[in-house]
């Protein structure tokens, strides 16, 4: 192990966590409004990216205007499913609401599998292509820079605006909706605001992890992205509430993980996955409540 190796593990998981981060926002948005874990969040990406690919690769618009049609298209998968599924199921049990975003994902993909039978394996171009820096040895491409960037520019956004009227009633909504609905705020409109926000946010991991690799269906659940389940150690880092706690989450995971290359693992099968869980079970026992708030969330 060398120094060099090192660094190569703390670019590339940074570079990889970025993705974790923005998957692990939208879970912590929704688990904090809705109090369930989205198991629909990576199928958010997974749809904009497929949305995204169509537009620019077989119908020929513009990468700026496909990569905006693919992320309204995880938008309204977002409010589809709040409208659908967990309206409806409002007063049904945590685990239920679990159940049904569950299902709203294997539909995404069983829709995917449906319409790309004839070529399973896409490949998104790169908004620019090229490696902009090698440190450590590292190759990091515009694309990995650009998601980076975005996951900054997406924190301090998230940061500005639940300090503007419509994120305080999303805050005043999540604690409290009763007292919330007698000073005038539509707990409704709120839940929408929510799950758009959430959808958002998984449009920006797919449609920006999708040129890395090819893709199929499921991409970023259990395809080449597979972003939610380091999505959601991200999130339970974050003790399910902390916004800022998910960026550092999705970072710390993204290094974690990539732990598992190191040359001193190179015999050990699956060495990635291995580290990753070992992490979150020592952080599980000695923290339960996460690293990042107080108390755990309920």
């Amino acid at each position: 192990m060398t120094i060099n190796e090192l660094g190569i593990v703390l670019v590339t998981g940074v570079l990889q966590g970025s993705v974790y981060a923005l998957v692990a926002l939208g879970i912590v948005l929704v688990y904090r409004a809705s109090g369930v874990f989205n198991f629909a969040q990576a199928e958010f990406g997974t749809t904009g990216l497929f949305a995204a690919f169509v537009a620019v690769e077989m119908w020929g618009w513009s990468y700026g205007w496909g990569v905006l049609f693919g992320l309204l298209a995880a938008v309204a998968m977002g409010l589809l499913t709040e409208r659908l599924v967990i309206h409806p199921l409002r007063n049904a049990s945590k685990v239920t609401l679990l159940v049904g975003t569950a299902g709203v994902a294997l539909t995404a993909v069983g829709i995917q599998f449906w319409q790309n039978n004839e070529v399973p394996i896409r490949q998104m171009p790169k908004i620019v292509e090229g490696v902009a820096a090698t440190p450590f040895g590292a190759a990091v491409t515009y694309q990995q820079l650009i998601t980076f960037g975005v996951l900054c520019a997406v924190a301090v956004a998230l940061a500005v605006f639940f300090r503007s009227p419509s994120g305080l009633a999303i805050q005043a909504a999540q604690q409290e909706s009763t007292a919330a609905e007698l000073v005038g705020i539509s707990v409704r409109r709120v839940s929408m605001m929510t799950w758009g926000i959430a959808a958002l946010l998984g449009g920006l991991a797919g449609v920006l992890a999708g040129p890395n690799t090819t893709f199929t269906a499921g991409f970023l659940t259990f395809g080449a992205g597979r972003a939610l389940l380091p999505g959601l150690m991200a999130a339970v880092l974050a003790g399910m509430r902390s916004m800022p706690g998910a960026v550092i989450g999705g970072l710390v995971v993204g290094v974690v993980e990539q732990l598992g290359t190191l040359s001193a693992l190179e015999q050990v099968h699956g060495a990635k996955a291995l580290v990753l869980f070992v992490f979150l079970l020592a952080v599980l026992l000695l923290r339960p409540q996460g690293l990042f708030v107080r108390r755990a969330a309920t």
